[in-house]
């Protein structure tokens, strides 16, 4: 299974509770995206990283969302195609009507390549 917007993550489990969603999925190292993305030397673009916990978020709350506000955006390792086990991990808590405050986390084991902290607004 793929990504809603693109063929880059292949997701193998998403797990739903009351505010918080898993989960765990690889890099497709075939995707079309990494072959402009370096030439030489692929990584996966910081910008697909967080379009993909939109993509998620909006698929297990089946309503559109655009981010207001990142407080804390930071990218801290670069993830390479290939990697097998990745885990993106989203909590969120609706703040005020129509507005939702999220924090995620792009991981695999010890390593953190991706933190989120922001608001949304479901629009």
């Amino acid at each position: 299974m793929t990504a809603l917007n693109s063929d880059l993550f292949l997701i193998r489990q998403i797990s739903h509770t009351d505010h918080g969603i898993r989960v765990q999925l690889g890099v497709n190292a075939d995707a079309e995206l990494l072959k402009g993305h370096f030439p030489g030397h692929p990584v996966v673009p910081g910008a697909s990283m967080l379009q993909l916990v939109i993509d998620i978020l909006e698929g297990a709350l089946d309503t559109p969302l655009m981010l207001r506000k990142a407080d804390h955006l930071k990218f801290l390792s670069l993830i390479e195609p290939g990697i097998e086990a990745v885990e993106l991990e989203i909590n969120y808590q609706i703040k005020e009507e129509g507005e939702l405050f999220v924090t995620a986390k792009l991981s695999a084991e010890t390593t953190v390549y991706f933190k989120l902290q922001g608001k949304f607004i479901i629009s």
